[in-house]
């Protein structure tokens, strides 16, 4: 007798060894239909998998995220297919899942053409109509490379020579078409229906710049055209939204070969990182925080104390002076626990809130560097508090209160938030363990927020929790973090005198809740398509005028918006008033203020918004009361 145990706690009870399919026919017909794979145990697995002892069972369909992924695996397959049957000379490698996708590595005499990605997606759909079955073979591993290697499939016959051990392999058939693979895959071809081939790239085989130059088809799948149609517009929009076309658009900063993975910000770009930093140093100043400042290079010494030298070496610049090593600092949290440091702490004093815009630099490989997104140098909105254990709960909670109101100033009002505990590799004791990730838990459960549990993904030294932002166009960005650690003040002699006079280790907690300034910058010009909210434009208002004969009055006008704070830029070009407007709009500036005869004689001013509207002639003291409300309330 099988006991199979579904989701909702029912059973199913049989008496001899079944399939998944079985199962889910035993349950309904449409889920029959529907099902393409099934979950036993916790693993995923092929519908037709065998089921001879008691399990736990889940049926798997297109709607389910583990769905998408064996759809997106078989597209895979169906790539290659189509590849072979129309390019028989091409060898296939690997096709692996991605991010809203997958892609598949092929060798072959000459450049895949955009022409030819138009004639394989048209075979792919051609047999995925054919409605093949896909089936599973067991076969031992000698006789697996000699299968390939009589196949003429030279580079499937290295992978299986790669594989340790001995174990025997699977094969997928799918028509005339095998492939190498673990799966599990959909029952047959005719599953996978919505999918689209996107670009063709070159790759290394096995990423050595030494092997053979391969080329790379990149694909999406979908379970539905709803979606896949959803995505190509998000696709369409991140392209429309590139902060580095928008960086040289608006003239806010641009990057070079001769520093790679550093800014050079222009005047404009200036100005918006500023309103930033000034914005988030007036809001931690209003929250307990203390500003310091800290060394950017340190000695060897002090960051093999901290553990960053064994840990993270490869991706510090190191120099050397006086016959000493030095590396140039990667993150701020050593050099804030030598602020904390000085002078004998006491439990009084606690929590102690020190916070830095600390410029750091990290050895990125040059191949991941992207505009602002990925960076070598980069500034943190880092801040470090000291406190006892029994403050951590209240902490917590004043950072996510704090964090929430800051987001929704930048006009982001979804989060995304994941609570990581304890590794397997660990320092500190299980009850402290217990304690702080009581506490994470507590506190996010206070603030309201929905979270989910990553168990096992804290770092060494603590739990954390990290904080991820939805865009306008639906991409997630992970930004805010905050970390307990027991270790680094221990490391580095951090202590403080207890009530009882005894000398006590205080909890360290790490915290940003930008992140990197440059990243979470290009995050504000691709979620505002560069059209940012009024405070944080770079340029308020443009004030241009018809002809030579308005300039005084336009002087006048711009000196009296100065006066209240508003960012102004004065055009007085000897040029057409329609190429005037025309150019300030495709800087996406909030206002534009036009003046000519009528304006100096009536004494107001004409006013366009950034949508093209014309909001008439209004008085100066009414528009400047005007645009003053609206960066009150940072809209």
């Amino acid at each position: 007798m099988i006991v199979v145990r579904l989701p909702d706690g029912s059973e199913r009870i049989f008496d001899q060894p079944i399939n998944v399919m079985t199962v889910a026919s035993s349950i309904g017909a449409g889920l029959a239909r529907a099902a393409i794979a099934g979950k036993v145990n916790g693993k995923l697995v092929d519908i037709n998998s065998q089921i001879d002892s008691d399990c736990e069972l889940s049926i798997i369909t297109e709607k389910d995220p583990e769905g998408l992924e064996v759809i997106r695996h078989s597209c895979a397959h169906l790539l290659a297919h189509a590849v072979k049957e129309l390019f028989p000379d091409a060898q296939v490698t690997i096709g692996p899942v991605i991010e809203d996708g997958f892609y598949y590595d092929f060798s072959y005499k000459r450049p895949f053409t955009p022409e030819d990605l138009i004639t394989i997606e048209k075979r792919m759909l051609d047999i995925s109509k054919r409605d093949l079955k896909i089936e599973r073979k067991i076969m031992e591993r000698s006789e697996a490379i000699n299968y390939f290697k009589n196949q003429q499939e030279y580079y499937k016959a290295q992978i299986i020579e790669s594989i340790p051990g001995d174990e025997d392999l699977s094969l997928y058939t799918q028509g005339n078409f095998t492939d190498l693979c673990r799966g599990p895959h959909v029952p047959v071809t005719s599953k996978i229906k919505v999918f689209k081939l996107m670009k063709v790239a070159g790759a290394y085989w096995r990423g050595d710049s030494n092997n053979e130059m391969l080329q790379r088809i990149y694909g999406t799948a979908w379970s539905s055209k709803e979606d896949q149609k959803r995505y190509l517009y998000r696709l369409e929009e991140a392209e429309k939204r590139d902060h580095r076309k928008l960086g040289k658009q608006l003239d806010l900063f641009h990057i070079q070969d001769e520093a790679p993975g550093m800014v050079f910000w222009h005047p404009k770009g200036w100005v918006l990182w500023q309103q930033i930093e000034q914005y988030m140093r007036n809001i931690l100043n209003q929250n307990g925080y203390q500003e310091i400042r800290t060394p950017q290079i340190l000695d060897k010494n002090l960051w093999v104390r901290s553990g960053h030298w064994e840990n993270f070496r490869e991706n510090m610049f190191a120099t050397n002076s006086d016959e000493k090593d030095f590396a140039i600092k990667p993150m701020n949290c050593p050099g804030h626990v030598q602020v904390f440091n000085q002078g004998l702490r006491s439990y009084r004093e606690l929590p102690i809130r020190l916070a830095e815009f600390g410029s750091c630099h990290r050895n990125e490989a040059s191949g991941a560097l992207h505009g602002l997104m990925r960076v070598r140098a980069f500034t943190q909105d880092d801040a470090h508090i000291f406190c006892m254990e029994t403050q951590i709960h209240d902490e917590v909670v004043k950072f996510i209160d704090l964090l929430k109101a800051i987001y929704a100033d930048f006009g982001f009002s979804e989060l995304l938030v994941k609570l990581s505990t304890r590794p397997q590799k660990r320092v500190g004791s299980e009850l402290q363990w217990d304690k702080s990730e009581a506490a994470l838990e507590a506190a996010l459960n206070e603030t309201k927020l929905t979270w989910e549990l990553q168990p096992g993904e804290g770092a060494f030294y603590g739990p954390k929790i990290e904080f991820s932002l939805k865009d306008c166009i639906g991409r997630v960005w992970q930004c805010g973090t905050l970390q307990l650690d027991f270790s680094m003040p221990d490391r580095l002699g951090a202590e403080y005198v207890a009530e009882d006079n005894s000398r006590q280790i205080p909890v360290m907690l790490h915290r940003a809740i930008l992140g990197s300034l440059e990243r979470f910058i290009g995050i504000l010009i691709e979620n505002y398509a560069g059209a940012f909210p009024l405070w944080l434009s770079p340029v308020q208002v443009v004030i241009s005028n018809i002809s030579k004969g308005q300039a005084d009055y336009a002087h006048g006008v711009a000196v009296q918006l100065q006066d209240h704070g508003i960012r102004v830029s004065l055009d007085l070009r000897n040029e057409k008033i329609t190429y005037k407007i025309r150019e300030h709009s495709l800087q996406k500036l909030p206002y534009q203020i036009i003046i000519g005869d009528e304006e100096v004689r009536t004494n107001k001013v004409a006013v366009r918004n950034r949508a093209g509207e014309d909001l008439g002639l209004m008085t100066l003291e009414f528009l400047i009361k005007r645009l003053k409300e609206e960066l009150s309330v940072r809209k």
